[in-house]
């Protein structure tokens, strides 16, 4: 579910935030490690070089999460063309044993002014596939969609 409501958050403007790049560092990293163009032993000072810094930048996206993150699956910049100056941040919720799925939206700077109350939805995962266990995505993303339309149409907090 995640991967989709990504994608339907991403396809209303938002970019998500600084995980990404850091992400793609790390993997930049170890690509150069695996296909560098020299043998092990002549490669070694690279290979520990690389090691190092797969270390430092992987701690630093575990600090992110464990601190910043916690059960969210989506931390987003706000969209270009809006006048909102807040990102969201998108977590989910599923207890073992039971079919009740929860998301939350709320805004990435809950101090803003410009910051929504965070909005909760639950729903049994059960209307969302056929009997045959087929994810029927079009209910996903209309369920989703207006959720996304509900945050965004929500009265901004008083100061």
């Amino acid at each position: 579910f995640s991967l989709q409501f990504e994608q339907i958050v991403t396809g209303r403007g938002y970019v998500e935030d600084v995980r990404l790049f850091l992400g793609t560092i790390i993997i930049a990293i170890a690509l150069f490690a695996q296909f560098y163009k020299k043998k092990y032993p002549e490669n070694r000072d690279f290979l520990i070089l690389c090691t190092v810094l797969y270390i430092v930048f992987n701690a630093v996206l575990q600090l992110i999460i464990f601190t910043k993150e916690k059960n969210a699956i989506l931390f987003t910049y706000p969209p270009a063309d809006s006048f909102i100056s807040t990102g969201l941040v998108v977590s989910s919720k599923l207890p073992g044993f039971s079919d009740m799925y929860t998301l939350v939206i709320a805004s990435s700077d809950p101090k803003s002014i410009s910051a929504n109350q965070p909005l909760q939805f639950t729903k049994s995962v059960t209307q969302w596939f056929t009997k045959d266990g087929v994810l029927v995505e079009g209910l996903f993303w209309k369920d989703i969609q207006a959720l996304i339309n509900e945050y965004q149409r929500e009265p901004k907090k008083s100061k």
